[in-house]
């Protein structure tokens, strides 16, 4: 069943325009409420959200909406999703809420549902509150005895700060490091640099002066140049980059240089690996990640496990295989051992405890393998309905033949923007630039026809 509201990660548009309005907030408090209300104990939801103009429209809807139909609504304020998901576990919530559009511009925003577990919702249960949406909603109404409270909860960020210290070493310090951290202007302006200056880190912050319209823009892990600049003009250790919620993270190096996602996972395994706590020898990531972590992983004898793109199929495929190290080579870093979703400032404090103990510089502890030329692009479309997966299906085909035997291209549809991402990857970059050239080219005719 094709869902009406809910794509990769929540649901996702414009602030005030379908379905991303008050409205439809109202109706999703409304309708997932009355999903995660059975049983006769005092229902609990958590909300969290991020910097965006939008958040406190959103967020007031919401809570009318789950007060409604007699849930009880703690709120957080500002807090990075993966924070909202632990929480949503430690106060024993029947469901949390996540009020973001992640790296996207201030404009846009989202909602993302965690169940009890801390784990995004299935499909199934997506369906089913979509069901509740259209349903005349006020037949989920309580009476007005049972109507849900709301107050604020004012020590979340030191409860996550805490979780977050609490996956290292006992007096692990970073004393020595200086650490560059660029919170995007979005849901860890506070809680990221407060952590790693706990830690003992010299902090230099950028991007913790939200303003409402600010978030992701020229800054945060999808504009770099900044954080680079600083790395290099404070002679820092390290720079880290986050995204609007905090979920992903991006690294640059002493000389300036981006580490991505691959690199990271790569790193965290071979640590884990070593210490004998990485989990059916392997990691998940997506079709995505580069060819050259796979080759060096292979030589190893740690196996690379693919799935769909989304870090909610890379979490599902670890849940159900066994797997602690997952993630996306934009800078999703699931470690399951700890969390139930990407953690940014996670991964941030792990990799800060191997970069200690190594005594090495980023340059060299991430920089185990040569990427394999890659190229991504993107098509913006119109209109949905004109994307056919057959012409899709044959378009990769034939361009993955140009390239040859180590070649290879991924199309897809973004779940989260009207863009067709573009990826292709072969040792030859000229004629990987020509064949993603005439992907685009392709794309723009088929899809006008």
């Amino acid at each position: 069943m094709n869902k009406k509201y809910f794509g990769t990660d929540g649901i996702r548009g414009k602030a005030n325009i379908f379905p991303m309005t008050p409205e439809i907030a109202l109706k999703v408090g409304m309708a997932a409420g009355s999903v995660y209300t059975s049983g006769d104990h005092r229902h609990r939801v958590v909300i969290g959200k991020d910097t965006r103009l939008s958040g406190y429209m959103i967020e007031s809807a919401l809570v009318a909406g789950f007060t409604s139909v007699g849930m009880d609504v703690f709120l957080l304020g500002p807090m990075p999703t993966p924070a909202v998901a632990m929480l949503t576990r430690s106060m024993r919530a029947d469901l949390g809420v996540m009020i973001s559009a992640s790296h996207n511009k201030f404009d846009d925003n989202g909602i993302k549902l965690f169940g009890p577990d801390g784990f995004k919702l299935s499909d199934e249960k997506e369906i089913e509150i979509e069901n509740n949406i259209d349903v005349d909603v006020r037949s989920l109404a309580v009476e007005a005895s049972s109507i849900g409270r709301a107050k604020r909860i004012d020590d979340a960020q030191a409860r996550y700060i805490e979780f977050i210290k609490g996956t290292l070493k006992r007096n692990l310090s970073f004393d020595g490091l200086k650490v560059v951290i660029d919170c995007a202007n979005g849901a860890a302006y506070k809680v990221a640099p407060l952590t790693l200056w706990e830690l003992g880190a010299e902090v230099i912050s950028i991007g913790v002066s939200p303003d409402g319209f600010n978030i992701n823009k020229n800054c945060g892990s999808t504009a770099l140049d900044n954080l680079i600049s600083r790395v290099l003009s404070e002679k820092a250790d390290i720079g880290i980059a986050l995204d609007g919620d905090a979920d992903r993270i991006i690294v640059i190096d002493e000389k300036g240089n981006i580490v991505d996602g691959d690199k990271l996972m790569c790193l965290i395994a071979l640590e884990w690996n070593r210490q004998g706590k990485l989990k059916n020898n392997g990691i998940v990531s997506t079709l995505m990640s580069n060819l050259g972590l796979e080759k060096y992983l292979k030589k190893q004898e740690i196996d690379l496990h693919r799935t769909k793109v989304g870090d909610r199929y890379v979490v599902e495929y670890m849940r159900e295989n066994n797997f602690n190290i997952g993630g996306e080579q934009s800078g999703h870093i699931v470690m399951m051992d700890y969390s139930s979703t990407g953690d940014g400032l996670l991964a941030t404090v792990q990799i800060l405890s191997i970069l200690v103990e190594s005594n090495e510089l980023v340059s060299v502890l991430c920089n185990k393998f040569d990427n394999i030329p890659q190229i991504i692009k993107n098509f913006r479309y119109i209109d949905s309905k004109n994307i056919d997966p057959k012409f899709i299906e044959s378009l990769t085909k034939t361009s993955e033949r140009k390239l040859g035997k180590f070649g290879r291209v991924v199309i897809r549809p973004s779940g989260t923007e009207s863009l067709i991402r573009v990826m292709g990857e072969a040792e030859d970059y000229n004629l990987l630039e020509a064949v993603v050239d005439d992907i685009l080219i392709e794309l723009e005719t088929g899809l006008l026809r």
